[in-house]
Order: structure tokens, then sequence, then C-alpha cells
């Protein structure tokens, strides 16, 4: 465990263990009170850390802000990861630089600082802990060094889901263990990756293809391990998928 005290620019400093650093990115105040804000992750060589669900083992990122602040965490948002694979556990992740955007809402006017607890999974054989305590101390001042981290991060999100690419229809079997879902995916690929995300801790990555053509992807992903008396009437799971050299992410809403 590290803490990192406040820089005299818009990022903290780099809090560092064995297995990386990392540090908080927050852009000067929008018109409208938002701030602009990522967290830079920089895993040392070897190392990988983690997606929003890390896969069979890790520990997904964690941000929250100081209580007394009376600023608001925006969701945090997650280039595109890869499935890293390690004999028989298959994790999900970053094994370079990532950098996760997010925005800051609330009472900025009345805030010269940012301060965060940052608590993420860096591993390498074995998964260390890292938290830090970062701060940032607010500048009105645009620095286009800080300016190009955020868009950069923000390029590197998944698309949203659009006519050509996305999810056509998703069906869950009354028994829960069988979700099926057609694809349309914008160009032809047999066997794209697909990850999605149910219950909190739960990602389902591995589909049987049903069929194929038109553009369209019918598959059938197998379901196990929710909760004891899950409901599924409601919920809103995620979907993530990798095709060729773009991706999509979007939500499956179940009645």
């Amino acid at each position: 465990m590290l803490q990192a005290g406040s820089a005299q620019a818009a990022s903290s400093e780099w809090a560092t263990n064995e297995g990386g650093r990392m540090r908080l990115v927050v852009l000067p105040a929008a018109a409208e009170g938002t701030l602009q804000a990522a967290l830079q992750i920089e895993p040392t060589p070897g190392w990988i850390t983690y997606w929003r669900e890390p896969g069979d083992a890790g520990i997904p990122p964690a941000i929250s802000l100081a209580p007394e602040s009376q600023l608001t965490l925006g969701e945090v948002s997650f280039p595109v990861p890869k499935r890293i694979d390690n004999g028989d556990i298959r994790d999900i992740g970053y094994d370079t630089a990532v950098t996760l955007p997010f925005t800051i809402r609330g009472a900025v006017t009345a805030a010269d600082t940012v301060k965060a607890n940052v608590f993420i999974g860096i591993c390498k054989n074995i998964c260390i802990p890292f938290q830090a305590d970062l701060t940032v101390a607010l500048d009105a001042t645009n620095d286009p060094e800080e300016d190009a981290i955020v868009a950069t991060a923000r390029k590197a999100l998944p698309d949203p889901a659009s006519d050509s690419f996305g999810v056509d229809s998703h069906q869950m079997s009354a028994a829960l263990d069988r979700l099926d879902l057609t694809l349309a995916l914008p160009s032809p690929d047999a066997h794209p990756q697909v990850f999605v995300t149910g219950p909190s801790g739960h990602v389902f990555m591995d589909y049987e293809v049903v069929s194929s053509a038109n553009g369209k992807l019918d598959i059938s992903m197998p379901i196990d391990e929710l909760p004891r008396n899950y409901k599924i009437a409601g919920k809103t799971w995620g979907i993530l998928v990798l095709s060729g050299n773009r991706a999509m992410e979007s939500t499956l809403a179940f009645d």
C-alpha cells in the first residue's frame, strides 16, 4: 500500500509499487462545472492489471472520492481489454499502459483539490493489491499534454452499438443456463471474442456458433454459477464484442 501526495499541476504524483505505477489526471472544469478525469495505470513489463470484470481471478479497479469534497464520481469507462490466458486461468485486462476516463460532478467551484482513493489489482504469477490516495490540485489552465491523455483514453473506448455492429436479439433460457444471441458484425468473422458481464463478479466468454449468414452470427452461451435464487427479470447485463480491429459495447436488458 502506497500513498501519493499532491502535485502542482492537474495531475497527482505517481504512486508506485513493484508491479507498476498509477496517477490521477483532472482537467479544468467545463462551463457546467463537470470535471473530465482519468486514471493512468502503467504495469511494469510482465505484469497485468484488470478490466471491470477481471475473469477467473484478479481485482477490478475501484475509485472513491473523499466524502468531504461534495464531489460525485461518474461512471468509469474502460478501453478495449484483451483476454490473457495463463494455463487454466483466463484473465481480462491489460498488459500495457491503460487510461480509464471518467467524470466528476458536484460542487466543483468550492473544491480546490480532488482527493481519490484508488484500489487496483496488479499481477504477475500472484496478484498484489495496489492502493493509493491520489490528490490533484485543480488548475484553471489547460495543459495540452493532459488534454491529450484524456482525449486519447476516450478514443480507445469501444464503439456503441449500431445497426451494422451490435446485438440484434438476446434470449435467456427459462432455467437461466443458456443465453442465445444474434450479433450483427461489421465484417465476416466466424468467432469474434464475446464478453458478457452478468451480476458483479460474473463474466461469460465461451459460446457455440449456431449459424452464420448475411453478416449475422447466432451463438449460444452457457451460463453457470449465478447467485443462488437469482432473478433475471428487470436486470441489465453488459456485452463487449471484439471483431477484427473493432470493438462494440452495449447492454442486454431482460424483461
